[in-house]
């Protein structure tokens, strides 16, 4: 599917970091239901949960994160639970390369202890065909815009991947 990109305005951008830097915990929000915002859940059990970010900078962006809040990426998991998220990290993301055209599968974690502190790992495929040049932390970028999709077109798409997800927790 294509869809075409809206900026972000400067008021946007500084709207979404007092969020990350001052608001409640995003996932945490998203566990309780008390966040505002639909992010349409992908898989979700009584240890981890994966579900598409709000804004799509690229098609099929999804989080995975603990259910409990845990701040950092490996120092807050015995060796169990850390790898027993990365089987579920795996599992979204060879559902995304079944869902949406990947060139590239790109997975990282972000945040930081000033801003969205609660561990998660990003998951995104780079379609075909994007030059060199716009690849890799370009390609992430906000400053490319959002994609144009309706809440519609998103819940289609988290159940896509979710119907690819090939994932039994251990």
């Amino acid at each position: 599917m294509s869809f075409g990109r809206k900026p972000i305005s400067p008021a946007e951008v500084e709207a979404y970091r007092d969020r990350a830097q001052d608001g409640p915990c995003f996932v945490c929000g998203i566990v309780d239901g008390t966040n505002p915002y639909d992010h349409h859940i992908i898989y979700q059990d009584e240890k981890a949960l994966a579900f598409l970010t709000m804004g799509q900078v690229m098609y099929g962006w999804s989080l995975v994160c603990p259910r409990a809040h845990r701040e950092h990426a490996v120092s807050d998991f015995t060796e169990a639970e850390y790898l027993d998220l990365q089987r579920l990290v795996y599992a979204v993301g060879n559902a995304i390369t079944k869902t949406v055209p990947t060139d590239r599968l790109y997975v990282l974690t972000l945040g930081s202890q000033q801003a969205n502190r609660h561990v998660h790992w990003h998951i995104t495929a780079l379609p075909p065909g994007v030059p060199y040049e716009e690849q890799e932390y370009k390609a992430l970028s906000h400053e490319n815009g959002l994609l144009d999709m309706s809440e519609e077109d998103k819940a289609g798409l988290a159940r896509r991947i979710a119907a690819n997800l090939d994932y039994s927790p251990q």
